[in-house]
């Protein structure tokens, strides 16, 4: 079982991003800002099912939804397929995606060197690069 001043944390950054702190949002919010690595949401449904018994799929969407919104995590689609990942680190990176395990690695953008040449008038809100091979 996870600390009390574990939940405490948690509750108080659900408190601190306007998400009122139910019981499953605590859940779910434990399990992805403490270590979950790049889950989709049915891996965030099955531990759920594991560790939550009864929470719907309804809750957990509507939770990452939540959680996404409040920008405390990110919603991440991969280009080329339909698979969406949650991630708990938002501020700006990268993704590598290992073709073999399928994997997913977080890569600091100052490792990777993109220079995009755009119109003068062009208004960029943010990078997403995806980058694919073979980790390590």
């Amino acid at each position: 079982m996870k600390s009390s001043a574990e939940q405490a944390a948690i509750e108080k950054r659900l408190k601190a991003a306007g998400v009122r702190p139910t019981a499953q949002r605590i859940a779910l919010a434990r399990f992805l800002l403490n270590g979950a690595d790049h889950p989709t949401a049915e891996d965030v449904k099955k531990w759920a099912d594991e560790n939550f018994p009864k929470m719907s799929l309804a809750t957990v969407y509507n939770t990452l939804a939540l959680l996404v919104r409040a920008k405390l995590i990110k919603e991440v689609k991969l280009p080329h397929t339909s698979r969406v990942i949650y991630d708990d680190r938002v501020s700006a990176h990268y993704h590598f995606l290992d073709e073999k395990s399928g994997k997913i690695y977080d890569v600091d953008p100052s490792e990777v060197e993109v220079k995009p040449r755009l119109k003068k008038n062009a208004s960029v809100r943010g990078v997403e690069v995806l980058l694919r091979g073979r980790w390590g």
